[in-house]
């Protein structure tokens, strides 16, 4: 019996996927893909496998196709955008397979926040600012546990990124400053990581509503929170000091 795999195809950029997915792709059976999250590209590297969109799908349905294909013996591929492990909904499906006695291996993929703060040139923990990163979703349909809400987790002024939320930016901005950033702390919108269509939005919490509405943004972006977007000052590493002592090297003689 083969396995299912849970594959991350990475934020976009058909170059940015990792060559173990890139491999199974190349020789999956069955492809159970995530819609137009997923670039024509991508799924051009399925070379002989049956593909099912699963925006059309609900499921029950995903998961009578993983279980049925892999008891035949079957490559069978759930492919998602970025890493399935970010919000993807594995876990429902992983757990299913277990029941029936299948076989799963997840493969990572590269998320896109890591492809936002790329798009941005940051380094999202900075010595003397935050070595934090606090990675989270706006409350709407899908609740939060209360000591997630925004305002609370916001007490950490650490850096804040937002999943499947830029359209509840003014919410985000609000809770935000409630929780104690000033409205002067930078804040970035980056609309379709790595994808040709690409738009990086920079602000402050003051402002980034505005320019965001301004573009029409209101789907597939990443929000971003913190002083690390365009710090006054910061630490340098001391990894690399010369008065600093690590496995690899001694401290030079001041």
């Amino acid at each position: 019996m083969h396995k299912v795999y849970f594959v991350g195809c990475g934020p976009g950029d058909p170059d940015l996927i990792t060559v173990k997915a890139k491999k199974l792709l190349q020789k999956a059976d069955v492809v159970v893909y995530s819609g137009s999250l997923i670039p024509e590209k991508i799924l051009g590297m399925c070379k002989k496998a049956k593909m099912h969109d699963a925006s059309g799908l609900i499921r029950e349905e995903i998961f009578d196709i993983l279980s049925k294909n892999a008891k035949r013996g079957k490559t069978v591929v759930r492919l998602h955008d970025g890493d399935p492990a970010i919000y993807g909904a594995i876990r429902e499906q992983t757990d299913s397979l277990q029941k029936e006695g299948i076989e799963f291996e997840v493969v990572p993929g590269v998320t896109s926040f890591l492809a936002s703060s790329a798009a941005l040139g940051l380094q999202l923990t900075l010595p003397g600012i935050t070595q934090t990163i606090i990675i989270t979703r706006a409350e709407k349909r899908t609740k939060v546990p209360r000591q997630e809400q925004i305002s609370e987790l916001a007490k950490h002024k650490s850096t804040m990124i937002f999943y499947l939320s830029v359209h509840l930016l003014s919410d985000i901005v609000k809770e935000a400053v409630k929780g104690g950033y000033p409205a002067s702390t930078p804040a970035a919108v980056v609309y379709r990581a790595s994808w040709p269509d690409q738009k990086v939005i920079t602000g402050t919490l003051s402002d980034i509503v505005k320019k965001v509405w301004a573009e029409k943004i209101t789907r597939t972006a990443i929000v971003i929170i913190g002083d690390v977007i365009q710090p006054k000052s910061y630490e340098y590493s001391k990894l690399y000091d010369k008065s600093f002592s690590h496995g690899y090297r001694k401290a030079k003689a001041q």
